[in-house]
């Protein structure tokens, strides 16, 4: 089993390219290289091939990237399944993963993270979660959005040494991340972890 993350920068248009591209492109290049694992095409889409265990968390990663920028958004879309055809460009790829992760990018509407497999169960108990969560992910701030990405880069750091690393107390370290949701979004993504095991 393989999983495909699509996205798209909403209103890529209200920001310069020059900001949030290499951003953008920084993160992806943490799961492997451009074209076979990864492809930014039409100017803000993108998709991505990544290890099914490693993919809420580099959306949330993502999500946390993009929203360091002023008036802009990520749409993301995770799909589950086979990889039957195997191009050079993981645009050009193919199999249920993909149809899967096309298939969910396409029924976006009122919600900007989601994910289809072939496990419908999976999928409702999921999709439930994430809307939940995104009650809070989509009013990060910048500052906040910032100090996440900081601390899901670094996962060995404490609070202490995010503050030193953000020139910010820890005081305002363990605030932002109690606004941000981060302790219940780190179970969330514990408990996708362990349900993948299990599919």
């Amino acid at each position: 089993m393989t999983s495909v993350i699509t996205g798209d920068i909403i209103n890529s248009q209200k920001s310069s390219p020059k900001k949030w591209l290499d951003t953008l492109k920084s993160v992806l290049k943490i799961y492997g290289e451009t074209p076979s694992n990864w492809e930014i095409y039409r100017g803000d889409s993108f998709q991505l091939e990544i290890n099914p265990k490693d993919a809420l968390k580099a959306c949330f990663l993502i999500k946390a990237s993009i929203k360091q920028f002023d008036n802009i958004d990520v749409r993301l879309a995770i799909g589950l399944g086979e990889k039957t055809y195997k191009s050079e460009k993981i645009t050009e790829s193919n199999g249920s993963a993909f149809v899967n992760s096309g298939e969910c990018f396409e029924a976006l509407k009122k919600t900007t993270l989601a994910i289809k497999s072939p496990f419908e169960t999976f999928d409702v108990t999921l999709n439930i979660m994430l809307e939940l969560a995104l009650l809070t992910v989509n009013n990060w701030s910048v500052t906040l959005a910032n100090l996440i990405k900081t601390t899901l880069e670094n996962p060995e750091l404490n609070q202490k040494q995010l503050a030193n690393t953000l020139k910010t107390t820890q005081g305002n370290i363990s605030q932002g991340l109690k606004r941000a949701g981060f302790d219940e979004i780190s179970k969330l993504i514990d408990y996708y972890e362990s349900q993948i095991q299990t599919l």
